[in-house]
Formats: structure tokens, sequence, C-alpha cells
């Protein structure tokens, strides 16, 4: 149901008190007013603290500097007159007892009156006593048909017709963006250039960035590794590759639903997150990473809006790669935190968007210690599969030297003995690896010369893996991906022991 049906509904049904949490005040205003007109013209009034009431000259001003007159005024309407009645910022005012008692019997009363009352607020902040009374309204950012028109109509407004390509390459950059940045960024490109052009999706771009960045929930990170610096890893490799098509038209005409999401998890350093970078690059989708202990804030209900605020902007970005690292440490052990249950509803709201979601939000969620996860989480339907990421094998070593040693020393490469470089690193992860080499490098430095094979060598004698450190720790993630709970992303002997060499 889109906001305009579930508005004209609410009225219909005299639903005294409508709270609407949105940033975008102009654009909610629009709808309201439209939608207004179209019921036998029902007269609407603004209220703000500042100007008090606006648009009637027999009310202007009424109300200024006092929100509780704002709501006196509502009484003295004529019980039979149709009426909309905005206060904006109103909630603001909630925790105040003669606001919250007044808006509890305004709503007795507009029961049998044709009015309504709509609060505006770029959050939800709703006090404990008021949220029987107050009915809350999503208002999504604009959809690719609204960009479409606004694109179009500034278009037109500087005499300059769109191509289709660039058209379309607008609009979905513009996805994810409220009407007013969208507005002001293309604005920006016109006094530019005097035109639209196709560089200007960069600058797009970076108004998104912005206001990702400004959420303080999500980041926009740019994605350049590709699948070919993951080394070894075959299984989730061939999975990815299969799904690479699955978000274009000719997979919907053929059946296929988007794919919903992956869970990766395994041990510390073995390329999980790398992996989630490499998706994005691979299917030319963007990359947005949550940082799940931003979501949690200090006060009641801010953290429930956070999660519906990040669930908004990945949707309306949609499609989209959502990135969640090391999911376990938000979410673990929900239910027995000392904080008012606000770790279990915003794990609730999360789940339950995970398995209702129809938007091609992709979500790749990482994790190390799957035994901390509640068993919700893991039920198919969340996930279209969990694969676990385990040591690197032999052979794997040796790829993942390939791609770190070819980076950086291309020009040589053969000079190094990968077989035996794998063969001598058992236990060690990828990241690990890649801390040997970093550690030869400033062995050939500080000698003023190139390092070599013997280097990296006696510098992985000195580096203790993380296997060996926390031993049990692993053994018991291998274990229980040993027992068939999830997908190996591997093909090569991925579960074997410590200190093994093949």
């Amino acid at each position: 149901m889109t906001f305009r049906d579930e508005f004209k509904l609410l009225l219909r049904a005299r639903y005294p008190l409508i709270y609407i949490p949105t940033y975008e005040e102009e654009r909610v205003e629009a709808a309201i007013r439209e939608e207004a007109a179209q019921q036998s013209n029902r007269p609407v009034y603004t209220w703000d603290f500042v100007d008090g009431y606006q648009g009637n000259p027999n009310d202007a001003n009424f109300g200024k500097r006092n929100p509780l007159q704002a709501l006196e005024f509502i009484e003295k309407l004529p019980s039979s007159a149709p009426a909309i009645i905005i206060l904006r910022d109103y909630h603001r005012f909630l925790d105040d007892v003669a606001i919250a008692r007044k808006l509890r019997n305004l709503s007795r009363l507009l029961k049998s009156q044709p009015k309504n009352i709509v609060l505006l607020s770029p959050r939800i902040a709703i006090p404990d006593d008021l949220t029987e009374v107050l009915t809350v309204v999503e208002f999504p950012l604009p959809d690719a048909g609204e960009i479409k028109t606004e694109v179009e109509r500034l278009g037109q407004a500087i005499g300059h017709s769109l191509s289709g390509k660039l058209l379309d390459d607008l609009v979905r950059s513009c996805q994810g963006l409220s009407m007013e940045r969208i507005r002001r960024v293309l604005a920006k490109a016109i006094a530019t250039h005097g035109e639209l052009q196709p560089e200007d999706v960069d600058l797009v771009l970076e108004e998104k960035r912005q206001t990702i960045r400004q959420t303080q929930i999500l980041d926009f990170i740019p994605a350049t590794e590709q699948i070919s610096d993951i080394g070894g890893l075959d299984s989730l490799k061939d999975w990815l590759m299969r799904r690479g098509g699955s978000f274009t038209e000719k997979a919907r005409q053929y059946g296929l639903p988007h794919p919903r999401g992956l869970m990766l998890v395994g041990i510390q350093g073995t390329g999980k997150s790398l992996t989630a970078k490499a998706i994005a690059h691979h299917w030319h989708l963007p990359l947005l990473r949550l940082d799940v202990g931003r979501l949690f804030a200090g006060l009641v209900g801010e953290s429930e809006s956070r999660t519906r605020q990040m669930i908004q902007v990945a949707e309306a970005l949609a499609p989209c790669i959502l990135w969640i690292d090391e999911i376990d440490k938000a979410f673990a052990g929900v239910g027995s935190k000392g904080d008012a249950g606000t770790t279990a509803r915003v794990f609730g709201t999360f789940i339950t968007w995970l398995a209702e979601k129809t938007s091609p939000v992709f979500v790749v969620a990482t994790a190390n210690d799957i035994q901390a996860l509640p068993p919700e989480m893991l039920r198919k339907g969340r996930f279209d599969e969990i694969f676990f990421v385990g040591l690197p094998s032999q052979e794997e070593r040796k790829a993942i030297f390939d791609v770190h040693i070819s980076r950086l020393r291309s020009h040589n490469f053969k000079n190094y003995d990968i077989h035996r470089l794998a063969y001598e690193t058992p236990d060690f992860s990828g990241a690990e690896i890649e801390q040997t080499l970093i550690e030869a490098m400033h062995i050939g430095f500080s000698q003023n010369r190139d390092f070599t094979t013997d280097d990296i060598l006696e510098a992985a004698s000195q580096i203790i893996p993380l296997a060996r450190t926390a031993q049990e720790q692993i053994q018991q993630l291998q274990a229980w991906a040993a027992s068939g709970r999830a997908r190996l992303a591997s093909k090569q002997n991925p579960l074997q022991g410590f200190g093994s060499r093949e």
C-alpha cells in the first residue's frame, strides 16, 4: 500500500492523530494537500512553533510559540467542518503533561468529527502514554517514477531533452536521496555545465555519499576488489558467479526472485570482508556497510527509529549490497541484556525485514562466533545460503601468495618459491599471510634490497597464527561446520587439522 492509499484510508476511517516521521516536510505536505483537495477540497491548517498557524488570514500567527494553544484552536473549529491540521516538529512537546493530556482528549473528541491531526517529525519520538492514540505512517523516499518526472521537468525547464541512457543513469543514481537533495544536486550540475551531462552522475553519487554519512548509520564503501583477488574459496566464488545476473530484468522475466543474501561464518582473517567488497564490484552494485553498534542510541525509541531509517535508505538505494560486519557481536545474547528490551526489538525488526523484504537489497553478513547468534538468525528464509570460511588449505595458501606477490612484485614474481611458502605456513589465514609479506618487506627495505623467499619464511616464523592462540574456539567452529550446518566455501580440504601440510 502506498503512502497516499494508506493516508486516504486513515482519513476515511477518521483516525484522529497521525504521526509521520520524515525529513521531507515540503514533499509530504504537498502530498497531504493533494489528498485533501480530492476529499471535497478539505481545508488544511499548518502550524509551527515560530509562526503559529499559516494560510488562513483569520487565524494568522495564532498559537505562535504556544503549542498548547495550537491544540485549543482545533476545538474552536465547527464540529461538522472537515479539516486536516498539520503540526510541524510537534514531537518536541509530547513529553509535556499538558500537551499529552490534551492530545488524548482530542483523540476521543475527533472520533466523531471529520478532522485529522498530522504530526510531522524528522524521527519517531513517542512517549509511552501516547502510543495508543498515535498512528505512525511511513513516508518513503521518492521512487524511480517520481525521480524520473522531476529530472524530466528540470530538463524541460532548461530546454534540454535528456537521452534515454542519461535519464536512466541519473534516475538510478538519485535513488535513495530526498527530493530536496535531488533538486539541489541537479541544480548544481546545471549551474556548472548549463545542462545535464553523463559526468553529472558522479556529482549525484557524491551527494549520496554525503547523505549516507549524515545518517551516521551506513557508510558508502567504494569497492575496487575483484573476485580474482580472493585466493581459494572456489565453492563460494562459483555460487556468486551463478547469481551475477540475478538483478536484471531478464531474470525477473525468467521468474527468478531477487537474491536475498549471504552469511559468511568463519575464522578471523579468512577473507569474509574482502568477499563482501568483491561481490559489490563484480555485480556493479553500490556497497553500504552497516555498523550495527550505531543503531543503538541512548534515547528510548531512537534505536528502533534508526533501524527503520537504515532499512528505508537501503531499500531506496536498491539494487545494492548491504554489508553487516561481525553481526555476532551486535546480537549476541539477545534477550539477556539489561537495556529494557531495546536489543530484542531492534533484532526483531531486522530479522522480520530479512524474511519479508521484496526489494533487491542483497545482505552480506559476516560472523566469527556463530554460536553467539540467536537461532532465528540462521533460519532458512533469512539468507539464501550460509557459508563456512575456514583456514586455507595448502593449495589455497599458494593462491593467496600468488595474489599478493603478483601485485607487489609482478616484474620478478618467478623469483619467489610459492610452493615452499604455502607448505611452510600451515594454519595461516589470508590476513596473516598478508602480514607476513609486509614484515618481509620491512626486512628487505631495512637492508636496502628487495625481499626474498627466505625473508618471507623468517617473517612467518615470528608470527603465531590465531589458529594456535585460539585453538579451542576454532576447533569448535570447525566442528560446527563439519556437522553440516553450513555450506563449505572451499572445495579443497577446508576442515583440515591444525599444523597439517598436505
